[in-house]
């Protein structure tokens, strides 16, 4: 058992990959290539009869055909005269099969291929989304960017490549079954010089699979880089940045380039090499056979056919084994890839959550990434429909007690609890549709107005009235009833058009759609001027009561109404209390809000 585990993995892993997601549609394939071989082998087979007629001779016999010879057997049997029209006829009618059934395979093929790469992109998203948090703020941005894009067409190339080298093999096989049957000393020559010959070409394999690795690797540092091009264009022009980083993307096109030029010098040489090398295989055989082997010529002419036939498969064959290789990179890079996204799944609990009741708590909870502790024993009572507000220095661990509220990761020590039920009971995803976050740089999506308010919603008088309301709410509906199309005005990249505080009203406005039960805020006025963020902050004062906020702050006059504030200092929360309370009895608040000029 072992020893075919290991066969399956060293010969057929690639097989078992495309077979995982196709499963019996593979075999329907290969069942169509055999049927589209053997209806040509038998038309072939038929010239040899038309040549004895077309000689002089009043009928066909199958004497020349050796072990094919069943076929004019059969023909005779079923009371049909080999006349010189009828076996036109009889040729016309294999090949007319012939043809039906290469329709259906290609058009079957055709399908298959459509599916296969429909659910591989299904899984990459159904995986992604469930990719933990934790694993993801260390995955290579630019792998996943490239990986969920490129990659797929080249895994979907290296899929037709593969099952178009496997359906060659097929129609090679028919073929040379059928070259034995008619003359088995030729074909046995022949198929022996045909596997000397393809030992030759198993070192441009081997260099060209290595190749499409390096490919893959530069295509993960091309997209990463060009993310971040994007994403820091404005830094990078007003720094003058902008051609030094141009540099190291040109040194990245140049990595992929000169890889897919050793590609192109192997795919030549595979080409233009091959053919003369098979030819030369097959005329050495017919010289053997006619000079050692006193062989019958018919016999020959008929398996000379059927090797010219399979010759035509075999460079398509190695054609596309070698366009495989190519990609083949591309496919280990996926394999790899989905594996990663699987292993690191979040785990969700069982049980739904349904409403927000009375409290959120944590129980002495801590957090470690690595070797260093970000957040130390805290305990902490969020009472419903409070405004909490979390300070300190950068690097206290502020975000990362955001991050545990939010399901986003679980904590390494301690529990969390919602309403007395312990966060990892808990489906995090039922209870995270009731969050509303916003932050600092809040997200705009390039749709309209109404797409990024409700989030794809149904556009409904209910849902039209709902999205009124919550602009109304958010005080941005004069904007929006002053933009060209109103709620159906297109935003841009990230909202490139509008304001930071427009966004942030934008933001608000979409959590207040969604029926948010608790409230993010984390740093979201700090890149605001003064007046902007009042007007935000009045739109969240006007939230107290209503929601569960959370507030996230390195600007303490944006927090001098909440409930409670709670100050944190290395991963340690050192107070708890209100503005004035904390102003009182903690020195570290009090120098806090003296450096602010509060």
């Amino acid at each position: 058992m072992k020893f075919i585990k290991t066969l399956i993995s060293k010969y057929f892993s690639h097989f078992t990959y495309f077979y995982r997601y196709l499963g019996y549609r593979i075999f329907v394939a290969l069942l169509l290539s055999l049927l589209v071989g053997v209806l040509d082998g038998f038309g072939l087979a038929m010239f040899l009869p038309l040549l004895q007629l077309v000689s002089g001779d009043s009928t066909a016999d199958g004497e020349s055909m050796g072990g094919l010879a069943f076929l004019v057997d059969g023909f005779k049997s079923l009371g049909i005269p080999l006349e010189l029209s009828s076996v036109l006829i009889i040729i016309v009618v294999f090949f007319t099969l012939k043809g039906i059934g290469q329709f259906t395979r290609m058009y079957y093929n055709l399908i298959v291929r459509l599916f296969f790469v429909k659910t591989l992109r299904y899984r990459n998203v159904e995986y992604l989304s469930n990719y933990s948090y934790k694993n993801f703020v260390n995955s290579d941005a630019g792998r996943i960017q490239n990986t969920m894009s490129g990659e797929v067409g080249k895994v979907s190339q290296g899929y037709v490549a593969y099952f178009n080298t496997i359906q060659a093999w097929v129609m090679v096989l028919v073929y040379i079954v059928l070259a034995f049957i008619t003359n088995p000393q030729f074909a046995l020559l022949v198929a022996i010089g045909g596997v000397l010959s393809n030992l030759v070409y198993r070192v441009i394999y081997r260099k060209t699979k290595q190749v499409s690795i390096n490919i893959t690797k530069g295509g993960h540092i091309f997209q990463g880089l060009l993310l971040q091009m994007v994403g820091f264009f404005k830094y990078l022009k007003a720094t003058g940045y902008m051609k030094p980083y141009g540099k190291r993307l040109r040194s990245a096109i140049d990595y992929i380039e000169n890889a897919n030029r050793k590609i192109g010098f192997y795919n030549a040489l595979l080409y233009s090499t091959r053919e003369p090398l098979i030819i030369l295989v097959v005329v050495i055989v017919i010289l053997i056979q006619v000079k050692f082997l006193a062989a019958s010529l018919g016999g020959i002419i008929l398996s000379l056919m059927f090797f010219y036939r399979s010759l035509t498969y075999v460079l398509t064959l190695q054609t596309n084994w070698n366009n495989f290789l190519n990609v083949s990179g591309s496919l280990k890079n996926m394999t790899e890839f989905m594996e990663e996204l699987k292993e690191g799944k979040e785990k969700f609990g069982k049980e739904k959550f349904t409403e927000f009741n009375t409290e959120i708590k944590l129980k002495n909870v801590s957090m470690d990434y690595g070797l260093v502790r970000v957040i130390d024993h805290i305990s902490l009572q969020i009472p419903k429909n409070t405004t909490l507000a979390l300070v300190g220095e950068s690097g206290s661990g502020k975000t990362t007690v955001v991050n545990l509220l939010t399901g986003l990761i679980p904590p390494s020590d301690g529990d969390l609890y919602l309403d007395s039920k312990n966060y990892q009971n808990i489906d995090i995803r039922s209870f995270q549709q009731k969050i509303g976050y916003i932050t600092q740089d809040p997200v705009i999506f390039s749709d309209s107005v109404f797409n990024n308010v409700t989030r794809w919603a149904e556009k409904n008088p209910q849902n039209i009235d709902k999205f009124w309301k919550a602009l109304e709410k958010a005080a941005v509906a004069d904007f929006v009833r002053q933009l060209p199309d109103q709620e159906e005005s297109d935003l841009g990249n990230n909202g490139i058009q509008m304001s930071g505080g427009q966004k942030q009203r934008m933001s608000i406005a979409r959590e207040l759609y969604k029926d948010a039960e608790i409230l993010v805020m984390d740093e979201a006025t700090s890149a605001l001027d003064s007046e902007t963020e009042r007007i935000i902050q009045e739109n969240i004062d006007s939230l107290h009561g209503e929601l569960t906020i959370i507030i996230v702050a390195h600007r303490l006059s944006t927090i001098r109404n909440v409930d409670k504030i709670v100050l944190l200092n290395q991963g340690k929360m050192v107070a708890t209390g209100t503005f004035e309370e904390l102003i009182k009895k903690s020195p570290e608040f009090k120098r806090m809000t003296e450096l602010q000029e509060f």
